[in-house]
């Protein structure tokens, strides 16, 4: 059974609604009816109602069962209003709050708060801080995650299964930070099956290098083991220290994570959304993602690069965080 039989197996029949910002976008539009069509979850999209139907004309599909919301025109406007501006704690005026409501990300993103919907999925024409500003003002991380991250699953040829965190939002992290992703990392990975052995990776190994950045790292390690510690984690690991098996035991002679990572906490933006892409473009590995983690309710983030399947599948992914 592959990833996406699993997660669907596990969505199917729960009636989940994902809210979709942008409706008049064909590559989301087409997911919805997918959806919808399948069985899997309650798509509501958002956007002008006309500009929704001529997409459903230009793609040849029937929309007639899925509930469409233009928020400028929608008969909860007001209620949602009043919502923001008291989950907002007095830093906007309801008129700021009018005009916030009026853009789909922040309806939408109220719509989950409120528990109309059980997630959302934007990001195909939108900016990642169009989606993820909201989302931080509105829905707020978890307690102890001081911010938000975002992972990429990885998929191999043969089955493998990776993750790579943090790949989309943070340009630097203190040991702290590195410390809460690598554990919703861990809790992502599982998601998909995984049981997570965690690599907090560097250019050094177990202190083979001495400078501030690779003690960072090693000081993130002991945090996280701190914050988790019956998790599977170690570092700091070079990445051939983390993955293959002897040079794991030479490195880390005696590290249960070493030469067995299957997830990966890089130290930095760079490398993390370098590294993703070496193993997608080169390696083969098919990147799923980037998913929003750290938050109190499931909001996940396309590429304006998205196809029809991304948005699918990530649709497909944001339910099964909500169970």
């Amino acid at each position: 059974m592959n990833i996406f039989e699993e997660l669907t197996g596990k969505i199917k029949g729960t009636n989940k609604k994902i809210v979709f910002p942008e409706g008049e976008d064909k590559r989301v539009l087409g997911a919805c009816v997918r959806l919808k069509k399948d069985g899997l979850l309650t798509p509501i999209v958002l956007g002008n109602v006309e500009e929704i139907k001529k997409t459903a004309k230009e793609l040849n599909v029937c929309i007639d069962d899925i509930e469409i919301i233009d928020p400028t025109k929608a008969e909860d406007f007001d209620e949602l209003v009043e919502k923001f501006v008291e989950r907002r704690k007095g830093k906007n005026t309801k008129e700021e709050a009018e005009t916030f409501l009026k853009d789909v990300n922040y309806y939408g993103t109220m719509m989950v708060q409120v528990e109309k919907a059980d997630g959302m999925v934007s990001g195909a024409v939108h900016s990642t801080g169009d989606t993820v500003r909201p989302a931080l003002q509105i829905v707020k991380t978890k307690p102890n995650v001081s911010r938000t991250s975002g992972a990429m699953v990885m998929l191999g040829k043969n089955g493998e299964r990776y993750v790579f965190a943090d790949i989309a939002i943070n340009i630097t992290l203190e040991a702290k930070e590195l410390a809460e992703i690598a554990v919703e990392t861990a809790k992502t990975a599982e998601l998909f099956g995984i049981d997570p052995k965690v690599a907090m990776l560097s250019f050094s190994t177990k202190g083979s290098a001495k400078h501030e950045l690779s003690q960072k790292v090693a000081d993130a390690t002991q945090m996280a083991k701190e914050l988790a510690p019956d998790l599977s984690l170690d570092g700091e690991l070079q990445f051939d220290a983390a993955i293959v098996p002897s040079v794991g035991e030479q490195k880390a002679k005696g590290s249960k994570v070493a030469g067995h990572a299957n997830v990966f906490i890089f130290p930095d933006l760079q490398s993390g959304n370098i590294g993703y892409k070496i193993a997608q473009r080169l390696g083969g590995f098919e990147a799923i993602g980037p998913i929003l983690q750290g938050l109190n309710k499931p909001i996940s983030d396309l590429s304006r690069g998205c196809n029809e399947e991304d948005v699918y599948k990530l649709a497909v992914i944001t339910a099964a965080q909500s169970l």
